[in-house]
Formats: C-alpha cells, sequence, structure tokens
C-alpha cells in the first residue's frame, strides 16, 4: 500500500493541475475552471513562430465558441470553405482532383485557419484573467503519484497537490515519463517545413492539398494583412535534406520551387517571416491514464499533419476529460480515480486510434512507390469524387468526428 503524503506548509491545494501551457493545456486549464474546478496551470508560454499555423475544424471552433474563447481568435483566422486535393503523385492511375464545399453538408465553412501564435495570445489572455484558474509561468520539474493525491514540484520548489494531473506537456512529456507509460515512436524518412505566403491570386476559401511522392504539399487560408491581400500558410513534408536545402535559400529562390510544386496555383509567392523545419513521428501511447494523470493532446497521441487532426483531436480529449470528471464529482466519485480516468480513455480510445491509423496509412501510402497502392488510393478519391452520399459522409465526419455540434447548442 503506498504511504499518505500529507501536503507539506509550502504546498498549494487545487482540484486539477494542468502540465503545460501549449494550446491545448490553456484550452484545458479554462475548462475545467469554466467547469466548476479550481485549476493550477503550470508551464511557459509557448511561442512556437516559424510559420505555423492552426487549422480548426468547424467541431473544434464550436468548442471553442462554448468556452467563449472563440470570439478573441475569429478575428485572426480566414475560413476554410472547401477543399480541394490533387494526386501529385505521378502515378499509372492518377484521379482527377477532387473538390468537396463545405455547403455540401450545410456549413458555411469547414473551419478556419489561424497564425499558431496568434492564437496562443489569445488563450493566454483568457487563461490569465478566468477565474478558478491560478497561472504559474514555470514548468514542473517532478512527480509524486504515491500519495493519496499526487504532487507536483515546480522549478522554484513550490509543491502542488491536486486530484487530478492533466499532462499537456508535448510529445516529449515529463508528466507521462513520471508516470512510466510506455510509448511507441516511428520516425517517418520526411520532415515539413512551414512557412507563411503571400501570393498574387485570392485562394477563395480553398485549402488544397497536393499529394506528392515525397509527402502532402498543403496550401491553407490565412487572412489579409497589410500590403499583403492574398496569404496562405504552407506545410511541405518532404526528404530531411531537401527540408533542409529548402529552409536555407533566398526567398526568391524559396517562391520559386513553391510555386513550380504549387502548379502557379495561387500565381506568385512571397514567403513572410521565419521558415520552420521539424521531423516526421508518429507516436502511439497504449495507455493515456496512470494513477491521477490523464494525457492530452500531443502528450497523449502525435502524428504528421496530415487532415487538420492535431488540436482538433487534443480539444475533443479535453472535452471528453472534463465531461468525466463532471459526472464523477456529480455522482461523488474521485476526480482523478481509476474509475473516472478509466471511462475518460475508453471513450477516447477508438477515437485517437481510427486518427492515427488513417493519417499513417494515408501518408505511408503516398512514401509506397507500389502501383496497387495507388490504385487503391486512385479509386478512394474517384469514389468520394463520384458517390454523393459517400463523399458527404466522410465531410462529416471528418469535420465533427463524430460526435455532436457545439456550433449549433
Amino acid at each position: 500500500m503506498p504511504i499518505s503524503r500529507s501536503p507539506t506548509p509550502r504546498a498549494a491545494v487545487c482540484d486539477v493541475l494542468v502540465a503545460g501551457a501549449g494550446l491545448a493545456g490553456l484550452v484545458a486549464a479554462i475548462a475545467f475552471a469554466r467547469a466548476g474546478f479550481d485549476v493550477v496551470a503550470c508551464g511557459r508560454n509557448e511561442r512556437l513562430a516559424a510559420g505555423r499555423t492552426v487549422a480548426m475544424l468547424d467541431r473544434a471552433v464550436g468548442y471553442l465558441r462554448s468556452l467563449d474563447l472563440w470570439q478573441a481568435v475569429e478575428p485572426k483566422a480566414a475560413a476554410m470553405r472547401a477543399l480541394r486535393i490533387v494526386d501529385d503523385t505521378g502515378g499509372l492511375f492518377p484521379p482527377r482532383p477532387v473538390e468537396f464545399h463545405s455547403s455540401e453538408i450545410g456549413l458555411d465553412t469547414f473551419g478556419w485557419n489561424v497564425e499558431n501564435d496568434q492564437i496562443a495570445d489569445a488563450l493566454a489572455a483568457a487563461a490569465g484573467c478566468a477565474a478558478g484558474v491560478e497561472r504559474i509561468a514555470l514548468p514542473v520539474t517532478g512527480y509524486d503519484f504515491s500519495g493519496a493525491r499526487a504532487t507536483a514540484t515546480l522549478s522554484d520548489g513550490r509543491e502542488i497537490v491536486a486530484s487530478l494531473i492533466v499532462g499537456a506537456d508535448g510529445r516529449e512529456s515529463p508528466s507521462r515519463k513520471a508516470s512510466g507509460l510506455a510509448v511507441r515512436r516511428r520516425a517517418y524518412p520526411q520532415s515539413a517545413m512551414t512557412a507563411l505566403l503571400a501570393h498574387r491570386l485570392p485562394h477563395q476559401g480553398f485549402s488544397t492539398e497536393f499529394h506528392t511522392r515525397a509527402g502532402p504539399f498543403t496550401l491553407v487560408p490565412l487572412p489579409p494583412a497589410e500590403g499583403a491581400p492574398n496569404r496562405s500558410s504552407l506545410v511541405w513534408l518532404m526528404a530531411p535534406e531537401d527540408a533542409r536545402r529548402r529552409a536555407a535559400l533566398a526567398d526568391d529562390a524559396l517562391a520559386d520551387e513553391i510555386e513550380r510544386q504549387a502548379h502557379a496555383l495561387l500565381g506568385a509567392m512571397r514567403p513572410e517571416g521565419q521558415r520552420g523545419v521539424f521531423p516526421m513521428v508518429r507516436q502511439v501511447v497504449p495507455r493515456i491514464v496512470a494513477e491521477r494523470l490523464a494525457l492530452i493532446g500531443d502528450a497523449a497521441h502525435a502524428f504528421p499533419p496530415i487532415g487538420a487532426q492535431g488540436l482538433n483531436l487534443g480539444l475533443r480529449d479535453i472535452e471528453t476529460l472534463v465531461a468525466c470528471a463532471r459526472e464523477a464529482r456529480a455522482e461523488g466519485r474521485d476526480i482523478g480515480g481509476e474509475e473516472a480516468l478509466r471511462e475518460y480513455e475508453r471513450r477516447r480510445r477508438a477515437d485517437i486510434t481510427m486518427r492515427t491509423a488513417a493519417v499513417d496509412g494515408l501518408n505511408r501510402s503516398l512514401l509506397a512507390h507500389f502501383a496497387p497502392v495507388d490504385f487503391a488510393r486512385g479509386a478512394g478519391l474517384a469514389a468520394l469524387d463520384g458517390i454523393g452520399p459517400l463523399r458527404r459522409l466522410v465531410m462529416r465526419e471528418g469535420v465533427s468526428a463524430g460526435l455532436h455540434n457545439f456550433a449549433r447548442r
């Protein structure tokens, strides 16, 4: 039996400690506070810059709206009203480009795209003034899960005692490591280059994904800026050596290569600001809960930036975890106890497994150089293009992830 540990005189006590101040961590802190829990949110504010954006689907936007967070983000975001998929693999069975329009399923837009640092600033401001949230801009350096409640030690020596620790601390997740949870990683032979672009022709609300032999090349709408009425974000998967070479190019030379890969779809290009280069990894966490710990976001699952699944999946983690905690409280159970955490994992497992497998399967199919795989991928796109009920089903599932839509509450 573990020895119960009482809080030290310097320890603060709360219902929920959120470790990590990235996008998922900030939303989790606010969501738990809105649900009536006392929350301590720890970690330094993350600013990723380097051309990174966040594409949030309609379902995710509805959840942020339900937390009164969307109004601060919307003016900085661009609507994604249509999706275009172009097979540019040079395979033997190339399907024609496929377009999906949000109006086909009764939506004004599939979602919105916003620069990462802009949404991070908006969420940090909201967390800093949210009732029920104590914001501490210091990392957690140690955990003790042996007592009746969990204890987290901050970098300045302070201790926080909590009924539930929410691990929102990224792919390397110190909380996951401290709990002993296993992780399985697969490194892809790819890196992603990210950039913000100004371009001559309007995007017209289209997010365009070119499927190439090196991986997807994706252009996603951004709102206009001063002197740049037409803007998009770029996520380009390629071999690591190609990413390093392109990241070192002068703006004009890089713009030429982007224009060629985009087949001049948006006309002349001009990179804005920094570029980013990130290795591509699939990370599977077989169990996303441990003693008084629940993982969310990148701490629980990570994969290449395909299909706008990253933060969208993390927000569904948060929604489910808060719901499980509320139900436990209403029934007089421990919010960080085994029953509540087991229920969180049960509800999230199918969604995480399906999305991870889908992204992994598509990415590996592009790298395969195998005629039957090309044929299957092309046939799938052709079916989506030609079979109306199927395409509408896929669009609804992609946007809502099979859950009720908060935007219509």
